[in-house]
């Protein structure tokens, strides 16, 4: 019987072992967070997003390969690997129904968040139930999970893999040996001094959505060997969320979605981007860098009543005043100069019809950034602020593989037993933005790939 090793313990990685197993594989996963903390990234999300033809369960209408391509393509600015790219979207209905038949549940698009009934699968109860569900399906299988044991290094000689540096619960470090190996352990956005090398200082205020374990040390120990980097280091998933977020785990609910219906100051008290440029599910991902490049790496989003009820309930409750000058005072913002960017911005307001579900025609005329949709005048108390902190998802720096999930060298040559998945070959497909999902569909998509391959070498 061959045996494998998974590196890492989210979704990716599951999806990977569980299909292992199914192909007659000796699996062992090697999980670097302790049992409770488990499932990487992936216990914090809520869907992926799923090609489909026609409506399923729980996905209305259908998502054209066409329109999901494009999507993907308006994102990264068409720098995505083609084959990779479309390999992902049309296995992304496969891993729905695969999922489906292992008894992963899903539920319709949850309200709140727009226009995702139709293009992303939620997971009923959320990633941490799907994880959990993974784990029970492999250890149905066999599949033993080892917690607690953090790969330190992969040591490669003449294209293969030779064996894994594993650091114990004792701390004691021991090697492990395999066939084959599948490396799943996620970017370095946890690793505070390579985000700094990477991003520059200012990252030093930047929150991490997802698990403290993602310290990038396989993908270092990879890339030092002459594997085949993809993606580029200074980019990844980030998006806005609380100010008053953890530094690690805040998950996707300290996500703040009130971005389309307000207006986003800096510390100055100055507009500094289009709050209505486009659809949350295709924008909400650019508004991590855009409040990354603001003095501070600190954004304000202001929003009247009218716009209270419009979007998911936020964790922590807002600042909230009867008076503008008010709010200004409690977010510790510039009063004069608050006032002034609100007057020139109802100011500029032309009245249109307001709807939420399409690009409407609400907008501003006459300003040096305009708001194009969803344009307001801010003017009915009680008026609510949200301090914004950048809050990084994962990087998209990673390892070079081709359709099969082989990992490849720097010479051209495939690596005869490694494979990868998850946020570590993100960077293949993704270049630069992000679209609401996907990074889901990418895990699972190769994880199963991988997993096949491996058991198949």
């Amino acid at each position: 019987m061959k045996k494998i090793i998974v590196i890492g313990g989210g979704n990716a990685a599951l999806c990977a072992a569980i299909t292992a197993a199914q192909h007659g594989a000796k699996v062992i996963i090697l999980e670097s967070a302790p049992k409770e903390l488990r499932g990487g990234n992936s216990q914090h999300t809520r869907n992926m997003r799923t090609y489909h033809p026609k409506p399923t369960k729980t996905l209305v209408e259908n998502y054209p390969f066409e329109e999901y391509y494009e999507d993907l393509l308006k994102v990264t600015k068409g720098e995505t690997n083609e084959e990779l790219a479309t390999l992902a979207i049309k296995s992304s209905v496969d891993l729905y129904y695969w999922m489906e038949s292992l008894g992963i549940n899903f539920q319709p698009s949850l309200k709140g968040t727009l226009s995702l009934s139709r293009t992303n699968a939620f997971f009923l109860g959320g990633g941490k139930t799907l994880v959990n569900r993974e784990y029970q399906i492999a250890e149905d299988l066999g599949v033993e999970v080892l917690y607690e044991h953090e790969v330190l290094n992969i040591k490669l000689s003449n294209n293969e893999v030779s064996y894994l540096e594993v650091k114990l619960p004792n701390s004691n470090i021991e090697i492990f040996k395999a066939d084959v190996y599948i490396a799943a352990s996620g970017g370095f956005e946890s690793n505070r001094e390579w985000l700094k090398e990477a991003w520059g200082e200012h990252a030093k205020n930047f929150l991490i959505r997802g698990t403290k374990f993602n310290q990038g040390k396989v993908l270092k120990s990879l890339l030092e060997q002459g594997v085949q980097k993809v993606g580029k280091e200074e980019q990844g998933h980030a998006v806005a969320v609380d100010g008053r977020a953890p530094l690690y785990d805040g998950g996707i609910v300290t996500r703040l979605d009130c971005v389309p219906f307000g207006i986003v100051l800096n510390e100055e008290g100055k507009r500094f981007y289009n709050e209505g440029e486009d659809f949350w599910p295709k924008r909400y991902a650019i508004w991590g860098r855009l409040v990354a490049s603001q003095p501070n790496q600190v954004g304000h989003v202001i929003i009247d009543s009218k716009s209270f009820d419009l979007f998911m309930p936020s964790v922590f409750e807002p600042t909230k005043a009867d008076t503008l000058e008010e709010l200004a005072q409690k977010l510790g913002l510039p009063i004069e100069q608050v006032i002034k960017t609100i007057d020139e911005f109802n100011g500029a307001v032309v009245d249109g019809e307001f709807d939420l579900t399409k690009l409407d025609n609400c907008k501003t005329e006459g300003l040096d950034i305009n708001k194009t949709h969803w344009a307001r005048r801010i003017d009915t108390p009680p008026y609510y602020g949200y301090t914004l902190r950048p809050g990084v998802t994962f990087t998209y720096l990673g390892v070079k593989i081709d359709k099969n999930a082989r990992v490849y060298m720097e010479d051209g040559k495939p690596m005869t037993n490694l494979f990868a998945t998850g946020e570590m070959v993100a960077g293949n497909i993704l270049s630069q933005g992000y679209l609401a999902g996907i990074g889901m569909t990418i895990g699972g998509v190769f994880g199963r790939i991988a997993g096949e391959g491996a058991a198949n070498v």
